[in-house]
């Protein structure tokens, strides 16, 4: 009987308890590394990929709720399952030891095929989190890829996912919706892989033809983006974030409150930055130029006209709050963009 490869770290001072949970699990094809005490155990996990910790409450010397707590920070690991070993039947006991950093329990003596169901069920759980991150991983990184083969656009992406979510703030957002913000920074161009290079890189006016081949960037972004549940607050920007107020934007012509409020939100952002910063066809505009701009856009109906209002109060009161050099969006596909990038330099 098979576990598809599953490595458990069993972690338990009684040598008795760590052989009955390894004949177990061995039973179910499960691999299994056996340490008695807390040190050793962090130990192993900082040099040793494993599945899962199957970890004693009540260890002499480091107790298992401080093994979770050093896993959690000193380890830097939030997702690795660790299911806690325990005779405690109290609520405190048990609060205590969730609030540390353990992802379930299992009470001793233990049932074979009780133990064999959770650590499955906290594996799997854990597997489908890394397949996720992996993937979202990957279109962070493709995103990156379309921004680089720019070089006058800079750290856009980056500009994009901090000053949005900065907006967001001063509008109240909801810590979803800023999420989805940061996350449409990077995105929100990621349909333009789908564009010859010589329409997206040509320094000239598009004409009507090329104009309708770039518009697509959007609804080419969007489809590789709505697969994955996690982008389902951040595909509506990407989508829509070049619709106008009016109803004369692309690619649905929606107006007024259809436009999804987060490519409301962000379209504003996307636009200063347009502005303020250079492009292949354009030099940066001075900020009277942008703000002028941004005016005559709201004048036309083109624009949300309170969150245009709230956004020209906050460049009001701080000219600098959407200029100023744009601090690291996370991750977000650059160290995966970055070995790309080093790979094609190694071959050339």
């Amino acid at each position: 009987m098979s576990a598809n490869g599953y490595h458990l770290l069993v972690v338990d001072d009684d040598p008795l308890a760590r052989a009955v949970a390894s004949d177990c699990l061995d039973e179910v094809g499960i691999r299994v590394t056996e340490c008695t005490d807390g040190a050793a155990a962090l130990a192993l996990l900082g040099s040793q990929h494993f599945d899962a910790v199957l970890l004693d409450r009540h260890m002499p010397g480091m107790s298992g709720d401080e093994v979770c707590r050093r896993i959690r920070h000193d380890l830097g690991d939030a997702m690795l399952p660790i299911l806690m070993l325990t005779g405690d039947s109290g609520s405190q006991d048990l609060a205590a030891a969730l609030d540390a950093g353990a992802t379930d329990f299992i009470r001793k003596p233990f049932d074979p095929v009780e133990l064999h169901a959770r650590v499955r069920a906290a594996v799997e759980h854990k597997r489908l989190t890394d397949q996720l991150d992996n993937a979202e991983t990957m279109l962070f990184a493709l995103a990156r890829m379309v921004e680089a083969k720019d070089e006058n656009t800079g750290d856009h992406c980056s500009r994009l996912a901090h000053n949005s979510v900065e907006f967001g703030r001063a509008l109240g957002l909801a810590e979803a919706d800023l999420q989805a913000l940061r996350r449409g920074g990077v995105l929100h161009d990621i349909g333009k892989l789908g564009i010859p290079d010589a329409i997206l890189m040509k320094p000239a006016k598009l004409t009507d033809d090329e104009w309708k081949v770039m518009r697509q960037h959007t609804l080419i972004g969007a489809r590789l983006c709505s697969p994955l549940k996690s982008m389902a607050r951040t595909v509506p920007i990407i989508r829509s974030h070049h619709e106008r107020w009016d109803g004369s934007g692309y690619p649905d012509g929606l107006a007024g409150e259809a436009i999804p409020l987060l490519a409301r939100v962000f379209q504003i952002v996307d636009i200063y930055d347009a502005l303020a910063y250079a492009r292949p066809y354009k030099p940066a505009l001075p900020q009277t130029e942008v703000l002028r701009i941004l005016r005559d856009e709201g004048a036309r109906g083109w624009r949300d006209p309170q969150l245009l209002a709230v956004f020209l109060d906050l460049l009001a009161r701080d000219p600098d709050i959407f200029a100023s050099s744009a601090p690291e969006a996370g991750d977000l596909g650059r160290a995966v963009f970055a070995d790309i990038a080093g790979l094609g330099r190694g071959a050339g």
